[in-house]
């Protein structure tokens, strides 16, 4: 029996040697170069092709190379039958703390300003935005946000947050499903870091950039396509938000014609907010293929009727 890497835009190989430094008699294969397709009993993917799975006959299991696992619940090719899990470790939480974190601050200290003086040999000062003046408000109260949210309160930032289920997170004022409009008006910086589901996909749209407290910024750390990128390039132009930074986005890479690239006030950065590290990763996975051949219950199982 095997384990399957399966990735299009990523080099598996340490994420290969990784899982057979813990375990050097488990036969790991990694796409395309699959000798026994028939062997496959688990899986790991990230961006996987379309209907790849077909492929694997015994297939049993599948878990998502990250936190979010929704490439996977949407592929309905993958049977019923075939559980899904994700792969949440520390220092992913630790990783998008510390992104939100310094995107904050860059917001509120005017960097990018800065970035494009620097260009031009400008030496100009800009006023900053005060923490106190500033609310900070984290779409998703997961893991990563709510450790996102402990960070920034750690930094004196006035700090609440929106889940689809009412929190208890001290120091953080939180707003449940049906309190999303009081929720965006206590809010200056959104960030979204909610999983996608039918409910969150194109959430980040005029409409809701409308409810901003003013200064409004973005920052978009979950899905790519929770994000209407009409309605943001729009609510930029006429000054409803100041700035946006992206780390997801519907199609990745992001093309090289996309109009994000050419605008001052939207920061890019290559989905890297918070990266797999393979010999973390490794032990989570071995542990949930070695449950899977014992009938065990599987860490991290997604509710594909929730999503996530």
């Amino acid at each position: 029996m095997s384990l399957l890497l399966i990735a299009k835009h990523r080099d598996m190989a340490p994420f290969q040697s990784a899982i057979q430094k813990i375990d050097p008699n488990l036969d790991v294969e990694v796409w395309p170069e699959v000798k026994h397709p028939e062997r496959v009993l688990f899986a790991v993917a990230w961006h996987h092709p379309k209907d790849v799975f077909r492929q694997y006959p015994n297939l049993r299991a599948i878990s998502s190379l990250g936190a979010g696992a929704n490439h996977l619940v949407r592929d309905k090719t993958i049977p019923e039958s075939v559980r899904i899990v994700r792969a949440s470790t520390p220092s992913l939480a630790e990783q998008m703390g510390d992104y939100i974190t310094m995107s904050v601050l860059n917001l509120i200290r005017g960097t990018e300003i800065y970035f494009r003086q620097q260009q031009k040999a400008e030496w100009k000062r800009h006023a900053a935005y005060s923490k106190k003046s500033i609310t900070v408000g984290i779409m998703g109260l997961g893991k990563l946000g709510t450790h996102a949210a402990r960070q920034l309160i750690c930094n004196d930032f006035n700090v609440c947050g929106w889940a689809k289920s009412k929190k208890e997170i001290k120091g953080i004022e939180t707003f449940a499903e049906n309190q999303l409009g009081a929720f965006l008006t206590r809010t200056n910086i959104l960030v979204c870091l909610l999983p996608l589901t039918e409910e969150t996909e194109g959430i980040l749209d005029l409409k809701l950039m409308k409810q901003l407290r003013q200064p409004a910024f973005l920052i978009s750390a979950g899905r790519g396509s929770q994000l209407v990128e009409e309605d943001l390039i729009y609510a930029l132009d006429i000054g409803l938000i100041e700035h946006a930074i992206l780390d997801v986005f519907s199609e990745e890479p992001l093309p090289e014609s996309h109009p994000f690239w050419g605008r001052k006030k939207i920061t890019i950065t290559p989905h890297i907010a918070s990266i797999t590290d393979p010999d973390e990763v490794a032990e989570l996975l071995v542990e949930n293929y070695k449950r899977l051949l014992s009938g065990m219950e599987l860490q991290q199982e997604v509710d594909r009727n929730k999503g996530y």
